[in-house]
């Protein structure tokens, strides 16, 4: 585990839970990720493991989206009776997350006292939080860091996943290395985990998921004797936007296409009385260039001022 894939591993001192056919209360492994990222997989290794050890199994699944890049969750039960296929809010043993923000998201139906979160750090941006599209502002994004979640849980982890898959050479196996950290939790015998996986896997990708599987359960190993890493990585440090975007125009070459004005995604431009293009809301201008760059005529440049007193003004 190099220092590049571990980010930290807080409160990590419990024991794995040992299961038996008796088991009175169900237990309950919430995960939840994007579209795309394989939570369905892991919920089915789940449900077909447990059930497997003769237990009573509940599953539901909501992927809507999925294919959007929209929230994807799944809701694991099992024990010697189970009523219903969804975790109530504050009972889930276990939270795996594919995505950082999703598992924020869902972090109040875990135990608080005894609830242990999994979590890939892997961020997926969603559209909505880029409401300012100026080059490199702030996202409208979650900036927890490993550290401050660990306030709320009794035991967690933050896994570079994404990394260690792609250290692999398949960033798709990243929900098989959370798969191998969750194996640790969760103490069924190691051959059981290794042959359920290997059997929801396409037989191409035998040889990499095992390794996924395995570098997530020494990835655990490890944080649990290590001391955390310093989880800065986890938040990519922001990039505020100080600067004007300032359109250069020459009259003499616009031709009145109007291209730049019914292409521009901020409707900031316009063509004046004489049929030239110019700007009517500079404020809005985010300095994409698609204006320039489209302009058949060559007649836009576009120029972002960056000197102090624009610096001072965004402050």
């Amino acid at each position: 585990m190099n220092e590049q894939s571990k980010v930290a591993a807080l409160n990590a001192d419990s024991e794995p839970v040992a299961f038996n056919a008796a088991l009175a209360e169900p237990f309950n492994v919430l995960i939840v990720g994007v579209g795309g990222q394989g939570v369905i997989m892991v919920s089915k290794v789940l449900a077909a493991l447990a059930q497997a050890h003769g237990f009573e199994v509940k599953q539901s699944e909501v992927h809507g989206m999925a294919k959007r890049g929209g929230a994807v969750f799944s809701h694991v039960r099992f024990g010697q009776r189970v009523w219903s296929p969804t975790i109530p809010k504050g009972e889930a043993d276990v939270l795996i997350a594919l995505e950082w923000a999703e598992g924020l998201r869902w972090l109040p139906h875990l135990k608080r006292e005894t609830g242990v979160f999994i979590c890939d750090t892997k961020r997926i941006v969603p559209p909505f939080a880029c409401l300012n599209r100026r080059l490199g502002a702030p996202l409208r994004y979650s900036t927890e860091t490993a550290e401050q979640v660990s306030a709320y849980v009794s035991e967690a982890y933050a896994i570079d996943a994404t990394r260690m898959a792609e250290e692999l050479g398949n960033d798709r196996a990243a929900n098989v290395v959370l798969l191998g950290a969750l194996s640790t939790v969760l103490e069924f015998a190691l051959p059981e985990w290794e042959k359920t996986v290997t059997s929801f896997v396409p037989k191409k990708t035998i040889a990499v998921n095992s390794a996924a599987f395995e570098l997530g359960r020494n990835w655990i190993a490890e944080a649990k004797t290590a001391p955390p890493a310093d989880d800065a990585a986890a938040r990519p440090a922001p990039v505020h936007a100080h600067y004007a975007a300032r359109l250069e125009i020459t009259d003499a070459w616009c031709k009145s296409c109007e291209i730049c004005v019914k292409l521009c995604p901020e409707r900031c431009l316009t063509l004046n009385a004489d049929r030239i293009v110019e700007m009517t809301a500079p404020e809005k201008c985010t300095g994409c260039r698609l204006c320039e760059w489209l302009c058949p005529d060559f007649a836009i440049r576009v120029h972002l001022d960056t000197d102090a007193a624009v610096m001072e003004a965004a402050r």
